[in-house]
């Protein structure tokens, strides 16, 4: 299943390197505010779903684009559901800015249990198993030991879909700042997951995250020794869009200083 995934993102981040240099051709539509897709992100879409309906015909695929598709596991009865974001950061693609990334991610019996995000630009590829660890291009991973705020360098997005949240946001912004090294917003949530997993990142928060931004990328963390929960520390996280993610000890530090801000849920 893993050597699925991974063939289905690298078949999706082929597509996404033949129009990076001529964005200007693409037919672009704006989905709601401040979020685009384009057809760059549907064909990627379009070669991960061929790539896993030919080889498992019956899982269930939930994709960005073209939404849930319904489907059961034959062998076992296990319940199997594709969870796919074939551009993340498609802001960022279409500004030729280059931060953006295919996140696959494989749910069984309502457990996280494979993921893959691939950076074509860097040709980086981040994969999961789980109980089995998380790689870097066949190396394995581990998240840092960073065991406070002060020295870490975090990750974050802004909510740029729900604009009511902002105050809530910088507040949440402007107590973890002093305390840390910095923070960065580069706009793809799959990679600053990634990089959380891969030591790059002490750690990453966000509100209003969808299915497909973040669960290979939590999966990948968790295989790499650090912590993910939702904005009260609990594991509800997929269904909150709100995320928290950290090495063992830095984690509840984090939430500790968001907790006076926090909003429980804003996924649509």
């Amino acid at each position: 299943m893993l050597n699925i995934a991974v063939r289905a993102a690298r078949a999706a981040g082929n597509q996404i390197l033949r129009y990076a240099n001529r964005v200007d051709t693409l037919t672009i539509s704006k989905k709601q505010h401040n979020d685009f897709v384009s057809e760059v992100d549907r064909l990627a879409e379009q070669e991960i779903i061929r790539i896993i309906r030919k080889a498992y015909p019956n899982h269930a695929i939930l994709a960005e684009e073209s939404g849930e598709q319904l489907g059961k596991a034959k062998a076992g009865n296990e319940e199997c559901i594709w969870i796919i974001d074939p551009l993340d950061g498609t802001t960022n693609f279409l500004h030729g800015f280059p931060q953006y990334a295919v996140s696959v991610a494989l749910q069984r019996n309502g457990e996280l249990d494979q993921g893959v995000i691939y950076d074509p630009l860097r040709n980086e590829l981040f994969t999961a198993s789980r109980g089995a660890g998380a790689l870097l291009n066949d190396r394995r991973i581990r998240v840092t030991g960073r065991e406070g705020l002060e020295g870490a360098l975090l990750g974050t997005g802004f909510p740029f879909r729900n604009v009511e949240c902002l105050n809530a946001y910088l507040a949440m912004f402007q107590d973890l700042l002093p305390s840390s090294a910095g923070i960065r917003r580069a706009g793809a949530a799959a990679l600053d997951l990634a990089y959380v997993a891969a030591g790059r990142l002490d750690g990453f928060w966000e509100i209003g995250l969808r299915k497909w931004d973040m669960a290979a990328g939590a999966l990948m963390i968790q295989e790499a020794g650090g912590v993910v929960s939702d904005f009260s520390g609990g594991k509800n996280f997929m269904e909150t869009g709100n995320v928290v993610a950290g090495t063992l000890k830095l984690h509840p530090k984090i939430v500790k200083a968001i907790k006076p801000h926090r909003i429980e849920s804003i996924q649509s």
